[in-house]
């Protein structure tokens, strides 16, 4: 891709969770609209990550890394999000993983890729199980800090469990030869 391309991906790939709950949950402005900084942040980091990449190796381990964090992150700002609208516990854990994994999404399908959470990978499912266990803390009457810090801790497990040792949901497939 030319940098254009690099640094639509990047935002789409950023905001495109928050847009989408954002727009779901009817808050106006959209979150990076009310705030230019998310788009310059995204600018900057695009522009310094493809001149980075022309003249070094991409730390694929470090952004696997990196990339656990921010799911775990997004994940509990979004069902925090959700929370703070009123939504119920099977909403907020729907909005919390949308939020997480839908920038991915929309990033895949613009790079013709099928989609991580379509595949395999323990993805979806890490945001699933943290954005329930922060509800379950919050119903344990657990401290804030310990909400939010028990959310990530289970996202970031799940994932990097999954990333080391090779974990993978089943697939389903029919049995063949019969009718």
């Amino acid at each position: 891709m030319d940098l254009l391309g690099v640094i639509v991906i990047a935002a789409v790939t950023a905001v495109g969770g928050g847009t989408l709950r954002d727009l779901l949950l009817d808050r106006h402005p959209v979150f990076w609209m009310s705030d230019p900084l998310y788009l310059t942040v995204i600018l900057v980091v695009a522009v310094v990550t493809m001149v980075y990449v022309r003249w070094r190796r991409p730390p694929l381990r470090a952004l696997a890394v990196a990339d656990a964090f921010g799911l775990g992150l997004f994940t509990i700002s979004g069902a925090q999000i959700a929370e703070h609208a009123g939504m119920s516990a099977l909403i907020v854990i729907l909005l919390a993983t949308m939020t997480a994994v839908a920038g991915g999404v929309l990033r895949d399908v613009l790079s013709a890729e099928v989609p991580l959470i379509l595949r395999r990978d323990i993805y979806a499912t890490a945001a699933v199980c943290g954005a329930a266990v922060y509800l379950l803390a919050q119903h344990l009457a657990l401290s804030e800090a310990t909400q939010v810090v028990t959310g990530v801790s289970v996202v970031v497990a799940l994932r990097l469990s999954a990333i080391v040792w090779g974990l993978q949901l089943p697939v389903v497939t029919p049995r063949s030869g019969e009718t």
